[in-house]
């Protein structure tokens, strides 16, 4: 893990959404560091809330250009457990398997962010969501305008089903 020095800290807030489950999604991010903003979003054909909730945190991250110390805000207990909880060490370690022995979904998009949480140094807080929290709020806005825009991308690496 790089050690980041004070200019480089960085607040996410992160959030997903899927109208209908699968169905139309999008992911949001609004990015903050001494006095700038940056709000990122995209919005995908046919997806799932846990994969554009991951999304969220992997298009956050690679905005970044050096290490920085990174809080993650998240209203995802999937994605803050994942990363807090270890799950992630875990399936890796169990050849990309749950404790119950099944294939942990989403993995294209968990092997695409475990290179940026070496990179910096990130730390995860869950937020509950919809509970007046103004940056967690403007995520979900945006996350849910990009699910509803016409001609969304395809979600590479999404398997019906999975």
């Amino acid at each position: 893990m790089a050690t980041p020095n004070a200019q480089t800290r960085v607040t996410v807030y992160t959030d997903g959404s899927s109208l209908g489950n699968p169905g139309p999604g999008g992911w949001s991010a609004i990015l903050l560091w001494n006095d700038s903003r940056k709000e990122i979003s995209q919005g995908y054909r046919e997806t799932t809330n846990n994969r554009m909730e991951i999304r969220g945190v992997l298009h956050a991250l690679e905005q970044l250009t050096r290490p920085c110390a990174v809080q993650v805000h998240t209203d995802s207990r999937y994605v803050c457990d994942a990363i807090e909880k270890k799950w992630l060490q875990n399936w890796i370690r169990n050849g990309w398997k749950t404790a119950g022995k099944k294939p942990v979904k989403n993995q294209d998009l968990w092997k695409r962010l475990m290179p940026l949480l070496a990179y910096h140094d990130v730390s995860f807080h869950w937020v509950k969501a919809h509970a007046g929290h103004p940056e967690n709020e403007r995520c979900d806005v945006l996350a849910k305008t990009a699910a509803a825009k016409p001609g969304p991308a395809e979600d590479e690496g999404y398997v019906p089903g999975e």
